[in-house]
């Protein structure tokens, strides 16, 4: 079931003679390789999907190199470049660099100096991917734990039919990937796929967001704006934590998902729409519904097929193929060949609770990269997992994960006098999942309040 996404390079203004060599170098490793001729060819192309790596060539003669260079990065600032000269000077490597190249290749390149820049800005250790694609935009999900398996059978079963799908997971867990999944192996795959974040705007401003306005509709309408609903027509769109709308608009998503209909704010006239919507909520929106949070009509509107993405620490056996992934993914950055992976730094991670799921495990696999040295991948003496002090404690092993996860956030709290931003960047979770976190705390009379905005932990 494992399947891999080709890494790819785009090749810009380059002679035949290094095209060539160019190409069969690719072509042994299993890359994907594009010739454009001119910036105009290459801007098409870095608009319309995402690359590894740009191979730039250069003429001598005619100083358009920084140019291009630059139109290069003005669209992908992060797709790493090496220029591709006949310059074989010093002073040419100098000038690439200063335009914002990685690396320098005199043409046509050796195959030995092209290998030697893949492995440095395209790492690639074989990692069992269970679902991926490379366009329009790239994703990947890695693992093969049999909770994540059968989560990405469900998916691939309810993907081709048009019926609404609730995701619901904690935060980090992947979420978002899965509703990429479902959009890409769908009969809407080649229609547009479009996100809103319910969690980050306003009712009125979401309102206006999700449907649109007319002209003069409010204050700052200068012009008609189509919402999301109408963008998303004939695709998919994506109601990012759906649990964070409020009363009204949860009544207005409900007529317009039942009617396939809408009116702009501040029109009077319908607007057809024809679109898939799926929705996802780190929260359990059957308990919202019980407690009167959530309109029990729309939960079953939106819940056609519900589908949970297990938290990281219930499939730890994917731990070392999701370090594999971000070694592939931020090695380039640093240019650093990773070929190891420390024992003790895997040990930690595997008695590590991971309450940031694997966006936490993202970070922490990136901060690595970029303060360590070495070809083994080892824990920074300055990094600390979020639960690193209690678990060698030789207490730990008679408590739960949850009790763990809840004595890290407590000592992060400590550790920053209950500054929450502070502390949740020191456990590498998000400042809306520690907000939640300390709001369940509360209602179990886990925080004692010392101060407006401070709470304290009670000790156990």
């Amino acid at each position: 079931m494992a399947q891999s996404v080709q890494q790819s390079v785009l090749m810009v203004n380059l002679g035949s003679q290094a095209t060539c060599r160019i190409l069969s170098v690719l072509a042994a490793k299993g890359i994907h390789g594009r010739v454009v001729r001119d910036m105009d060819s290459a801007a098409a192309e870095l608009e319309g999907r995402q690359w590894d790596l740009v191979l730039a060539g250069s003429d001598s003669a005619n100083g358009g190199a920084q140019e291009l260079v630059r139109g290069i990065r003005d669209r992908a600032p992060d797709v790493p470049v090496v220029l591709v000269g006949t310059d074989g000077t010093a002073r040419a490597a100098v000038r690439a660099m200063q335009a914002g190249c990685q690396d320098y290749l005199v043409a046509p390149p050796s195959p030995e100096a092209l290998e030697e820049i893949l492995a440095a800005l395209m790492p690639h250790h074989e990692v069992p991917l269970v679902a991926g694609c490379a366009e329009p935009v790239r994703w990947q999900m890695a693992g093969r734990s049999p909770r994540l398996l059968e989560t990405i059978q469900l998916a691939r079963k309810v993907a081709p039919t048009s019926a609404p799908v609730l995701i619901t997971g904690e935060s980090g867990s992947g979420k978002e990937l899965l509703c990429h999944l479902v959009h890409h192996e769908s009969n809407r795959r080649h229609g547009p796929y479009v996100r809103v974040n319910c969690a980050a705007l306003s009712e009125s401003l979401l309102e206006s967001e999700l449907f649109g306005h007319e002209r003069g509709a409010f204050t700052g309408a200068h012009i008609q704006r189509k919402g999301r609903f109408e963008r998303a027509h004939g695709g998919t769109l994506l109601l990012d934590e759906i649990s964070e709308t409020g009363p009204q608009l949860q009544s207005e998503l409900l007529r317009v998902l039942e009617q396939q209909e809408l009116e702009r704010v501040g029109g009077t006239e319908p607007v057809r729409v024809d679109v898939r919507v799926i929705c996802t909520s780190n929260r359990d929106l059957g308990s919202q519904v019980e407690m009167g949070r959530f309109r029990r009509d729309l939960y079953y509107r939106i819940s056609g097929l519900r589908l949970t993405v297990p938290p990281l620490r219930e499939r730890k056996e994917d731990l070392p193929a999701l370090v594999w992934h971000f070694v592939n993914q931020y090695a380039g950055e640093v240019r650093r060949q990773v070929t190891e992976l420390d024992q003790e730094m895997l040990e930690a991670f595997a008695r590590h609770s991971w309450p940031g799921n694997v966006r936490e495990l993202r970070n922490v696999i990136r901060t690595a990269l970029i303060l360590g040295e070495g070809t083994a991948l080892r824990l920074h003496p300055t990094q600390r997992l979020g639960a690193e002090l209690w678990l060698r404690e030789p207490a730990a092993g008679c408590l739960s994960l949850q009790e763990l996860e809840r004595r890290a956030i407590f000592e992060a709290l400590r550790r920053t006098k209950s500054h929450q931003a502070k502390a949740a960047r020191l456990l590498g979770i998000t400042d809306r999942t520690l907000r939640e976190k300390l709001r369940r705390y509360r209602q179990d009379g886990k925080l004692q309040p010392v101060g407006e905005g401070r709470w304290t932990a009670e000790r156990v």
